[in-house]
């Protein structure tokens, strides 16, 4: 019997579809034989090992900035804290130095209340017979300065100056060694010595140059005020 092919091709396509049907026994085979590669099993081994060290590496830098953002945090409210503390205590510092400033200085104005009745008191005790006084006064600026500035210098110093005549020329010597002997006055010189007549009598004119010094603590003797209420 003869056959005649109406559809031209028909068993072409037919059997160009079963040369091109994929074979899955053999793909796993050919996949089975590849992993049994030991190059293959390093490389796919490399691979995975770089994951994990980039997701290890990946959470640590997650970790370690949320930490650091954390302390900084925590540092810059220290840092306010300790900055309001740092300008109270400023503050205070300043005030303390201020009440020492003006403690200094009365002290200073109350120790020198007494120096002129201490000179005064030494000078009248260690004046010899047949002398008098004829000035009496401070020589230097200290009375003229400022507070603080005698507060800095330990209560200033005070220069004096005594004019005074005698009929007795040892009387000038022996004055000037009584000065010199009170715990009070210190550096006793004589920086003029002359003739004077005073009411028409001849007489000795000198003048002394001396200090005024803060005694020690055991010379000075003080005794309670008391006040008798009638």
């Amino acid at each position: 019997m003869i056959e005649i092919n109406l559809l031209p091709g028909a068993r072409r396509k037919k059997g160009a579809s079963k040369g091109a049907s994929i074979n899955v026994g053999a793909l796993l085979e050919q996949l089975r034989g590849r992993f049994k590669d030991p190059w293959l099993m390093v490389a796919v081994g490399g691979l995975l090992l770089g994951v994990a060290i980039t997701g290890f590496m990946w959470y640590s830098q997650n970790t370690k900035t949320a930490d650091l953002a954390e302390r900084e945090r925590i540092a810059v409210q220290d840092s306010t804290r300790y900055a309001a503390v740092l300008a109270q205590r400023s503050a205070a510092e300043a005030q303390r130095d201020s009440l020492l400033r003006q403690i200094a200085i009365i002290s200073a104005i109350d120790g020198d209340r007494f120096v002129w009745p201490h000179v005064l008191d030494e000078v009248a005790r260690a004046l010899p017979t047949y002398t008098w006084l004829r000035q009496l006064q401070q020589s230097n600026q200290t009375a003229a300065a400022s507070p603080e500035d005698v507060a800095a210098n330990g209560g200033g110093r005070v220069a004096i100056r005594i004019l005074a005549y005698t009929v007795d020329l040892q009387a000038v010597t022996i004055f000037m060694k009584n000065l010199e002997a009170s715990p009070f006055l210190e550096n006793v010189v004589i920086s003029s010595s002359e003739s004077a007549t005073v009411d028409g009598k001849d007489v000795h004119q000198f003048q002394l140059d001396l200090m005024y010094q803060k005694p020690d603590s055991t010379a000075i003797r003080t005794v309670p005020l008391s006040i008798a209420v009638r």
